[in-house]
């Protein structure tokens, strides 16, 4: 594990192109692979009849990116899918309690949707300092960008979110509707997938 910046699996990428513009349009398009994949992940939702925040696949596609594209490349990835439902393309995770749109960010899943830039950011610092290369580091990673992304999003269910008329419940109940049921899965979904970027670099010979 590299105690300075390391190259990032996307960037070692898109330095064995033939010119600067063949390695920038690897970058484009890694950054706009995550994005999309973000998007697909959305639709992957399972609604829980004890909570309005839903089990979605996305947490793990926030990181994996950070992971794979760096700090600056990870961010932007996610800051273009915030973009996108800020807009209003139906980009988040389809339901029937959760409100459309932008309003999203504003629902009880705004603080958890707001933090994937922060933690992809987070996940890919790491990466840059090595931590992609070996699964246990991997590991780390993703748990420190999941870490950002549970913080702001039990903060924000907890003490700002609204649904409908009801105030926001508090931190304690944001706990046990917004983390406590999400914990074990997530960590299930973060155990497979931190062996990605890894496997990856094996298969590129470790070559940076």
């Amino acid at each position: 594990m590299a105690a300075s910046s390391s190259t990032t699996l996307v960037h070692a990428l898109a330095a064995r192109g033939a010119s600067a513009d063949t390695a920038r349009g690897i970058r484009i398009a890694s950054l706009l692979f995550v994005t999309v994949l973000t998007i697909v992940a959305a639709q992957v939702s399972v609604p829980l009849p004890f909570t309005a925040v839903p089990l979605t696949l996305q947490p793990m596609v926030v990181l994996l990116g950070g992971l794979a594209l760096g700090s600056r490349l990870g961010s932007a990835s996610q800051i273009l899918y915030l973009a996108a439902g800020i807009a209003g393309l139906p980009v988040f995770a389809a339901s029937a309690v959760l409100p459309p749109g932008p309003l999203r960010l504003l629902g009880p899943t705004g603080g958890y949707l707001m933090a994937y830039p922060f933690a992809a950011f987070v996940t890919g610092y790491l990466a840059e300092r090595g931590f992609d290369r070996k699964y246990v580091t991997s590991v780390l990673a993703m748990l420190a960008g999941l870490l950002v992304i549970y913080s702001a999003g039990v903060t924000w269910l907890g003490l700002f979110a609204r649904t409908g008329e009801a105030a926001a419940p508090g931190v304690n109940a944001a706990f046990s509707t917004g983390v406590y049921p999400f914990i074990a899965p997530d960590l299930i979904k973060l155990a497979i997938a931190a062996g990605f970027v890894p496997a990856l670099w094996r298969l590129l010979g470790r070559s940076h």
